[in-house]
């Protein structure tokens, strides 16, 4: 017997139905880092659906016009719109400039509304700008790893900031 999910509007979800779709939400985000170890989060504001009050990383969904209205790389296909799609969510959520985005991790999760979620997770260096933040978020703090702990963090976020901090203590 498939395993049925709640209700949505008129619609009834099955785990059979996610998988004959094959549709995800591509989310990106990005642990942003300074020379000195310190880690950019922010928390996120009470009307949030997901997660309110929590202290995460600047990261959000890849848009079709991260890539659809810009010329093609290649023939019928774009390189580079998910590093693009999270440079857009970085300067839209802290307006902050970012080296270039390392791959760390992925993740996929089903949504309240039973979409599933596909987030990849990267780390970048800190570039340029003043943190100034959007709606969506109501505080940010430079953070250590050993200060990070002690935030209210999304869970999973403080794992991969201890695994960006592992990989920047050997490679500076």
């Amino acid at each position: 017997m498939a395993e049925v999910l709640p209700a949505v509007g008129d619609i009834l979800f099955c785990m059979e139905d996610i998988r004959k779709n094959e549709l995800h939400r591509v989310a990106v985000t990005g642990i942003i880092y300074t020379p000195e170890r310190k880690y950019l989060i922010t928390k996120r504001s009470s009307h949030k659906k997901a997660f309110p009050g929590k202290w995460t990383v600047p990261g959000g969904g890849l848009e079709t016009g991260d890539y659809i209205d810009k010329p093609k790389t290649a023939n019928d296909q774009w390189y580079y719109a998910v590093e693009d799609g999270l440079r857009r969510e970085i300067m839209e959520e802290v307006n902050v400039e970012v080296g270039k985005p390392q791959y760390l991790l992925d993740l996929v999760f089903i949504k309240g509304d039973n979409l599933p979620v596909l987030v990849l997770s990267y780390y970048c260096p800190f570039v340029s700008g003043e943190v100034k933040l959007d709606e969506d978020s109501v505080e940010y703090a430079w953070v250590t790893y050993d200060e990070a702990v002690h935030y209210d963090l999304i869970d999973g976020i403080i794992d991969e900031i201890k695994m960006v901090d592992d990989i920047l203590k050997k490679h500076p």
